[in-house]
């Protein structure tokens, strides 16, 4: 090759083949751990999830909670249970001051949607954004800024959902409309 007139003639640092063969070796265990973060747990066992009659995927289809409203039971009373944890375990203990009229706060608070869509969200967003491997360590400010914050203002607020909820009363139907439009339901002539 060295006596080939068409290749140049380039002089090669030793130094690149030992760089070039550790940039392989990096690219290769990486490209292995996404093989296997992607596949599964399963990935080195050799089972083919196709062969087996399985989409490929299905599996991890349901790997992180979904919203809890798109849930049926039981399914979404698991999804209660863990959230009424996180919420009365963290959430209340940690950045609830005594509930005001300017800071609404209902400790039945599961038995308002609006407040458990919200509350769910923001326990979803706390998962990930906790987690140092996932997102840094900017994580928790950015779930506070982002997050807590708005979601906390939204329900503590005058005309949130606990607007008609005090420290001796709870009321749950005050923010449901009283009539349903018409063109929701069929009515009979």
């Amino acid at each position: 090759m060295a006596d080939d007139p068409d290749l140049p003639d380039y002089e090669v640092p030793v130094g690149l083949f030992q760089d070039l063969e550790d940039l392989k070796a990096t690219v290769a265990a990486l490209t292995s751990q996404v093989k296997m973060l992607t596949e599964g747990t399963d990935a080195g066992s050799g089972d083919n999830e196709a062969a087996a009659g399985e989409e490929p995927g299905d599996e991890d289809e349901w790997q992180f909670p979904p919203f809890i409203l798109l849930l049926d039971s039981p399914q979404y009373d698991d999804e209660l249970r863990a959230l009424i944890e996180w919420v009365e375990g963290v959430l209340v203990p940690g950045y609830l001051a005594e509930p005001s009229a300017d800071a609404r706060w209902c400790p039945q608070w599961f038995e308002h949607p609006v407040a458990i869509a919200r509350l769910h969200a923001l326990w979803l967003a706390w998962q990930e954004l906790t987690d140092p491997a996932a997102c840094g360590y900017t994580g928790p400010s950015v779930w506070h800024r982002d997050h807590l914050d708005p979601c906390l203002r939204e329900l503590r607020n005058s005309t949130g959902p606990f607007a008609g909820c005090t420290k001796g009363e709870h009321q749950i139907d005050h923010r449901l409309p009283g009539v349903v439009p018409s063109a929701w339901h069929l009515t009979e002539d």
